[in-house]
């Protein structure tokens, strides 16, 4: 594994299911694999959302997926105390501007911020209030 430089949301890990997945995703998974990483927060998302669908083909070609990614040692940070300070003072900064961000994506935001990392989404305006954040859109 190299140096990790980027967090991925649930939107680009999950892009690769679709039958027509989007070009510049693809190639940015391809082109960045040994740097990319999640947060326990995403794999959360993902399992969930798995977890919720009725039994059938869908539900076990996202299961088989799943299991797959995490057999190539995708690394999935935690959220730590560093993450947590860092979102607490973040959300109290943007709830004082009348902003009001997921905490999920504020969960996400904080692991990327704290590890130097950048985020990978499509939800650009999910994290666009937290200060000093990286964001990328690999959807363009």
């Amino acid at each position: 594994m190299g140096k990790l430089t980027y967090l991925l949301d649930s939107n680009i890990l999950s892009e690769p299911l679709k039958p027509a997945p989007n070009p510049g995703v693809m190639a940015g998974l391809q082109r960045h694999r040994h740097a990319c990483s999640t947060a326990a927060v995403v794999w959360h998302e993902l399992h969930y959302g798995c977890d919720r669908l009725p039994a059938g083909a869908k539900k076990q070609t996202i299961a088989d997926y799943l299991r797959q990614l995490a057999a190539t040692h995708l690394p999935i940070l935690p959220y730590d105390e560093n993450a947590a300070v860092w979102h607490a003072g973040e959300r109290a900064r943007l709830t004082a501007q009348g902003q009001t961000p997921s905490f999920a994506n504020g969960q996400i935001a904080a692991i990327a911020k704290t590890n130097g990392l950048v985020v990978i989404t499509r939800n650009t305006g999910g994290f666009s209030g937290f200060e000093g954040l990286r964001v990328e859109n690999w959807f363009r």
